[in-house]
């Protein structure tokens, strides 16, 4: 066959002509960044960024050493977790451009990728305002002008204005560099890595260089112009020192609020949030799926180690005055001072460059895969040598708007709220492939569970609200919000649908637990199987179905004419698409069922057979009425279906002239019938036999009030009910009800219960004798009154005297014994009698918005199926919309 060497899926949107990475792109841009310099320099760099340098001090001198020790621990394993849901994603299939991005959309989805992308991108703009912002604060600690100090360096003006104006200019710096492209940062990363290492040793060789205490002057300004001085001292490794500097918080000089674990924790995770580095230069790296995970790890390793290194040294070094007045203090302590200005101006440049490709690079995925529309539109546009330059300019635009915040501190916990919330998405990317048991997801990193992923996901859930409940609320609802958006505009993606996976291995759980051994009358419901000739005359009928469905299966079902061994291929599997689209069209909650057989009656055994699974299996058949009436064509009545051409069609390739065309003009009167009436009484024959319960719509399509978009509450609407069957008086003469006519009650009450029917009035007609001299029409009332309060039913009892009608039926021909009770529904009966029925029934029931009326037994032979036919017909004949049930399940409880 033909699709039997179909290549292997590509790693990008199969099949989407868009192109959704650089992947899909004829010049698409060469790889050439490996693991070290690809992963590792720019994790380091981002993890170091301003935090190493000029937070240290803030840690241990507001929260101690312990307390540090523990916000460090806490940080560290919160991304720890997270790196193990990175790298079994990474290492599962190819990564494209976009890095976090692309692992979260092309595991969740386009609605969770989406959102999560752009609440990722938006932090890592805030983190280049932060990295920003840093750089300023080091800058004026040493050009900026000191009231107490004369120094000739002293030159740059201080305030907020001044400090936007600053953090504007560096900010241009970095898009300078970013519009040259990735790959001029990626050369220089690994000479400032060698810079910044140098200002590292210089920290830990200085504590043995500097073997005196060293005093120290700090001041600041304070509220209204007063200046604020702080004596403070260097004391070299000194076990009082370390013991001051275990517990306790202050005021921080900066907002002038006092520090707690929450706030100090928020300015130290972004030092944390370089993780994802490397993984957004996935466009870049010759094998993203090896160099993340090894890359990424090593790189987490190295930073815990300094930074622990980083604590314990300033803690038994430096008084907590010192640390807790002055974020620059490794510069006063320092053998030659300029090693660590050199290194905090290179950190922090790198980490804000670093951030702004990095969430460019992200802006360009979601434009390439245009879940946003045409507001993100332009940053798919890329240079001649791939770089998205756009995206940068819209990058550095909303990094401009953060740096107007003016202070670190005060944007850190929105950042930190941000990133977390981009974690807790990775590990649910993690934690759903894994529970999806999905056999294609065979990730080559095996060191995580679903336990490390749910682990990963509370605990950053934990310390968002921890941080900053206000920001952790936002976030998330601006989270909902983006999804609402992104489900409700339904984007075009190939990815796959890890809800899918998920909803398919729950329901499979679920079904082995619906025992049908378990079943009980009291949680009946109808699960209904619908043959569908042909939709186009049969909508109103499916609309209506969908209501009387009652939360419980609805299946359309259709036969397709044919024998296998003729074709080369099963014509039916390329028709599912349009039957779906037709459901999606009609907005009814309904699977479908398709199959091809010889003669419609076989085919109609073989989906009443096979159809559901387990619990969930049809247990009511439904059929269009079998009459010479022409079929009205609902393609031509619906807007819907009447769009114009150019309308553009659905995710699946299924647009409305092609939905059209699938489905065959409506039958005329001089075509010939598919199914004849033997056939036809034969399915209905074969569903009593299989006990499955049997309805016959007539005239549905006349009913108005239940297409998707119509609104109605069903006040004017009347249901009639005629539990006995009008075909055999003998019958209704009985004071007990049989199971059928229950049958017929349970599903006129099923309707009722139903959104556009609720508030429809219920009528039930008795047809009494009342010429009778026993009065037994009294006795049948008061049953039935009775049967209505025990069932809950609220409708209303109307008595219809029938004594001309009942001299009218004819019992002249004598019957079989072995068929009594089988053919006499289809005995001869008068014309007269029929007439009067029928005449009865349009007298009575005229303004009825749909009629139940009770479906005699067909008869056991072919030969008077006709027969059986003509009397059904005569009897509805202008009724309007008419349901005739045979019950055969006990569907009523009297029972709590």
């Amino acid at each position: 066959m033909s699709n039997e060497h179909t290549p292997l899926l590509a790693h990008g949107v199969c099949g989407v002509s868009e192109g959704t990475g650089e992947a899909s792109t004829p010049n698409a841009v060469p790889r050439k960044l490996n693991t070290f310099f690809g992963v590792m320099v720019p994790t380091v760099l981002s993890m170091f960024s301003i935090v190493l340098f000029l937070r240290t001090g803030f840690v241990v001198g507001h929260a101690g050493l312990l307390q540090g020790l523990v916000m460090l621990l806490v940080a560290y394993t919160i991304i720890s977790l997270t790196i193990l849901s990175i790298c079994a994603i990474s290492t599962n299939g190819a990564v494209q451009g976009g890095g976090a991005y692309f692992m979260i959309s092309r595991s969740l989805g386009p609605e969770f990728g989406g959102s999560i992308g752009l609440m990722f991108f938006l932090a890592k703009v805030c983190a280049c305002g932060v990295y920003v912002l840093g750089l300023v604060e080091a800058l004026l600690d040493i050009f900026g002008q000191d009231p107490a100090s004369s120094s000739a360096f002293r030159v740059l003006p201080q305030g907020y204005w001044y400090t936007v104006l600053y953090s504007s200019i560096v900010l241009l710096l970095v898009l300078m560099v970013c519009l040259v492209g990735a790959h001029i940062f990626a050369r220089t990363s690994f000479l400032i890595l060698l810079v910044v290492t140098i200002s590292l040793l210089s920290i830990y060789i200085s504590p043995l260089a500097l073997t005196t205490p060293l005093k120290f002057l700090i001041t600041h300004q304070g509220p209204g112009n007063e200046t604020l001085t702080y004596n403070a001292s260097y004391t070299g490794f000194n076990g009082t020192t370390l013991k001051d500097n275990l517990a306790g918080y202050t005021v921080d000089y900066s907002t002038g609020k006092v520090m707690s674990f929450a706030t100090v924790f928020a300015v130290m995770f972004t030092s944390c949030t370089g993780i994802m580095a490397g993984a957004n230069m996935s466009g870049e790296l010759k094998n993203p799926s090896a160099a993340i995970p090894k890359g990424t790890i090593i790189a987490v390793l190295y930073t815990f180690i300094v930074y622990v290194l980083l604590f314990i040294l300033a803690s038994s070094t430096c008084e907590r005055t010192l640390l807790a007045q002055d974020y620059g203090f490794f510069q006063r302590i320092n053998i030659w001072p300029p090693f660590v200005t050199i290194g905090i101006y290179c950190s922090a440049l790198s980490a804000a460059m670093c951030s702004l490709i990095g969430a460019s690079r992200i802006l360009h995925a979601l434009a390439l895969d245009q879940l946003f529309g045409f507001p993100l539109a332009p940053a798919a546009i890329t240079s001649s040598s791939g770089n998205p330059w756009v995206a940068v300019l819209y990058t550095w635009g909303l990094a401009q708007c953060v740096v107007f915040a003016g202070q670190l501190n005060a944007i850190a916990g929105l950042v930190t709220v941000f990133y977390l919330l981009a974690y807790a998405a990775v590990d649910l990317a993690c934690l759903a492939l894994e529970w999806a048991s999905a056999p294609n997801f065979r990730p080559t990193f095996q060191v995580f569970s679903w336990h490390t992923c749910l682990l990963g996901i509370l605990s950053c859930l934990v310390m968002m609200f921890v941080i900053n409940p206000v920001y952790s609320s936002a976030s998330i609802v601006l989270l909902l919000l983006l999804l609402l958006f992104l489900h409700y505009r339904s984007p075009t993606s190939s990815w796959g649908y890890i809800s899918q996976a998920l909803i398919f291995h729950q329901v499979r759980k679920y079904l082995l637990m619906l025992d049908v051994r378990k079943d009980h009358v009291k949680f009946w419901r109808p699960q209904v199987l619908l043959m569908v000739a042909n939709p186009r005359s049969s909508c109103q009928l499916i609309n209506f179905v969908n209501q009387l469905k009652k939360g419980g299966l609805f299946v359309l079902g259709h036969v397709k004419l044919g024998d296998l061994d003729t074709l080369p291929s099963d014509p039916v599997q390329q028709q599912y698409n349009f039957w779906l689209s037709l459901v999606d069209k009609l907005g009814v909650k309904a699977f479908v069922d398709l199959t091809l057989s010889p003669s419609v009656r076989q085919g109609t055994q073989h989906l009443l057979r096979i159809t559901g699974l387990g619990g969930m299996k049809p247990n009511t058949l439904v059929l269009g009425f079998y009459d010479s009436c022409t079929p009205e064509d609902y393609f031509l009545q619906d807007p819907a279906f009447c769009e114009s051409k150019g309308s553009g069609g659905d995710d699946f390739g299924v647009d409305l002239p092609s939905l059209q065309a699938h489905f065959p003009p409506v039958r005329h009167v001089e075509s010939p019938r598919w199914l004849t009436s033997e056939e036809y009484v034969g399915i209905i024959s074969d569903a009593i036999k299989m006990s499955k319960n049997v309805c016959l719509g007539r005239y549905f399509f006349q009913l108005q009030g239940e297409g998707m978009g119509t609104k109605m509450d069903g006040a004017a609407r009347i249901i009639d009910v005629w539990p006995l069957n009008l075909l055999q008086p003998s019958s209704t003469s009985a004071a007990s009800v049989d199971v059928c006519s229950l049958f017929l009650l349970q599903m006129a009450c099923v309707l009722n219960m139903a959104s556009r029917w609720r508030h429809a009035r219920m009528r039930i007609f008795l047809c009494v004798e009342a010429e009778s001299s026993d009065q037994g029409w009294v006795v049948k009332e008061e049953t039935y009154r009775e049967l209505l309060r025990k069932l809950r039913i609220r409708a209303s009892i109307k008595i219809v005297p029938w004594d001309s009608v009942v001299q009218l039926y004819g019992q002249k021909q004598t019957q079989d014994p072995e068929l009594e009770g089988l053919t006499k529904p289809a005995q001869a009966l008068s014309e007269d009698f029929q007439s009067a029925v029928n005449r009865m029934l349009m007298e009575h029931s005229a303004e009825a918005a749909v009629r139940f009326l009770y479906l005699p037994r067909p008869p056991a032979h072919s030969s008077q199926s006709h027969k059986y036919l003509s009397q059904l017909e005569a009897v509805t004949y202008g009724l309007g919309p008419t349901l005739l049930i045979h019950g055969l399940t006990p569907v009523t409880c009297t029972e709590l």
